[in-house]
Formats: structure tokens, sequence, C-alpha cells
């Protein structure tokens, strides 16, 4: 099973058309799923990631077959193109630095708030809290898509939408020739 973990509605709504999931609920949260992949919507932010994946390990039973992403946009600096897919290998998240794998060399900073300047090269809100969650399972990977410069007020729902849509079988791909 591949577990999606996406923060927002407009993030998971091209997986969800992409591959027919069918709408659940999970306590408090809404998910998708069909017989291969089920997808939580965590909320913005490090602790609401942190929460809807706990919230997925807990609640299905675990397989070492499983693969568990993180899925979403994230701003990055003009060196990245808008639409490029980036397979995340460690966080920053207050000065502190945690290695998700060592086969990219792609360094998420993780933020509070949406960052409107290049200071960072890549920057998100949720990895951290994913991190935090998995912290000892198998299969654990982050893929972000470039949404913007450091100008998150040109994000739109159907601009996110498009942009997961178009990468969602590349990262589907990955994983699962890797796990064959």
């Amino acid at each position: 099973m591949i577990y999606i973990i996406a923060a927002l509605k407009s993030e998971a709504q091209g997986i969800v058309d992409k591959y027919k999931l069918k709408k659940d609920k999970l306590n408090s949260y809404t998910i998708f799923n069909n017989e291969k992949i089920t997808l939580i919507i965590s909320g913005i932010g490090i602790i609401n990631s942190n929460n809807a994946t706990g919230q997925i390990l807990k609640h299905f039973k675990k397989n070492e077959d499983d693969t568990y992403l993180n899925i979403g946009i994230c701003g990055a600096n003009t060196c990245y193109t808008i639409g490029e897919l980036i397979e995340i290998s460690s966080i920053k998240y207050m000065n502190k630095t945690v290695i998700i794998n060592d086969n990219e060399k792609n360094l998420i900073n993780c933020l509070d708030n949406e960052a409107t300047n290049d200071t960072f090269d890549i920057v998100d809100m949720e990895s951290f809290g994913f991190y935090q969650a998995t912290k000892g399972v198998k299969n654990v990977r982050i893929f972000k898509v470039v949404s913007d410069n450091f100008r998150p007020e040109l994000v739109t729902k159907q601009k996110t939408k498009t942009l997961i849509f178009n990468t969602i079988e590349d990262i589907i791909d990955a994983v699962t020739k890797e796990n064959t």
C-alpha cells in the first residue's frame, strides 16, 4: 500500500482524480483510497502533518512493503523551475538537520510561515512533521513540486492541483520501481 500525506485539498485533488480514489473519513480527517493508495489531507503545518501521519500509522496495519509519502508543493529559488519535481533527502528545521535518504541531495527548510524571500533554496511547512511521525518506518520518501519562486501570492488552488497532477505518475513510478 502507498500512503500519501498531503497538506491541502488542492494537492490531494490531482492524485484523487488521477487514481480515482474514493472519499472516506478517518476520525476527523478526510481520506481518499483505492486498493493500492490511501491519501490523507493533513492541513498546513508541522503539527497537522505529524498528527495526520500518526493517524495513518495507528489506524492501518503496517506491512514492510508499505511506502509512506509526503507529497506537496514548495517554494524554491529561481534555480528551480515552476513545476519541477524534487525528491527531498534532508530536512532542516530550527537549526536541526535530519537525513531522509542518501540517494538525493536536496535539502528542504521546513518553516512555520510562508517564505517571501530567497533566504533558502527550497521551503515547505509540513516535511518535518511527517519526518517526526515516520521515524523508524521503512520506505519513507518526500516529493515536492515547485509552485513558486518565493511568491506564494501567485499560487492558486487550480495551479496546485495541476502541478501535482502533472507529476504524480512520475512519483508513483519512482516508488513502485524501487520496491520491485
